[in-house]
């Protein structure tokens, strides 16, 4: 008895313009030492420009092409139903004149944000009243607690995010990466059931 073939598509998969999609590229795959190298070559797609820049593979088309080249196999599928390829065209040189205005933007934000929280916070008036019960005099600007303070606030950002430019503090993911981690899990889900309506409507 043939040892059946066990499979598992991957989730995503990115690839060039005019790339031709392998059944290696799209599948983990475990069978037999030679036909499983053959199997890996195996061409499954071919993307073409009208496709744009995302397209999905589903499992049924993979199983389509294996029963045609091997119809006795026994099949072992795992994993999800669908793979989204996304065509990564060349990329533009960014606008340095955008990125400055995005950055000064955030940036400004970012600041009026802590001062407007500062505000409803009374946070002067906290820190003076901290400087009086630490040290017994009054004083309308007390340093020794702003700076510790604003220092401490820098600290905190790089902790949160995990990151400090480049080079990142711990294994951890940073909240933003979990972030855009669930907004691509969304993105691709709504693209697959999108795809999945469009092609019903085509039958």
């Amino acid at each position: 008895m043939e040892a059946p073939l066990f499979l598992r598509l991957r989730r995503r998969l990115s690839v060039q313009p005019g790339a031709v999609v392998t059944m290696g590229d799209i599948c983990q795959l475990y069978w037999d030492g030679v036909q499983e190298e053959h199997l890996r070559r195996l061409p499954v797609y071919q993307v073409k420009p009208e496709d744009g820049d995302l397209l999905v593979i589903d499992i049924m088309q993979v199983v389509k092409k294996l029963r045609t080249m091997y119809p006795g196999i026994q099949l072992e599928i795992q994993g999800a139903p669908q793979v989204i390829v996304e065509v990564i065209s060349k990329r533009k040189r960014p606008n340095i004149v955008l990125v400055v205005l995005v950055w000064l933007v955030l940036f400004i934000g970012s600041g009026l944000a802590i001062m407007n929280f500062h505000t409803d916070v009374s946070m002067p008036e906290v820190h003076q009243r901290l400087y009086y019960l630490i040290t017994g005099r009054t004083e309308s600007q007390p340093l020794m607690m702003q700076i510790p303070y604003s220092l401490g606030i820098a600290l905190g950002m790089i902790l949160f995010f995990n990151h400090i430019f480049q080079k990142r503090i711990n294994e951890e993911p940073s909240p933003l990466e979990v972030e855009l981690f669930l907004y691509q899990q969304n993105v691709d889900q709504y693209y697959i059931q999108h795809e999945n309506k469009e092609n019903e409507k085509m039958k």
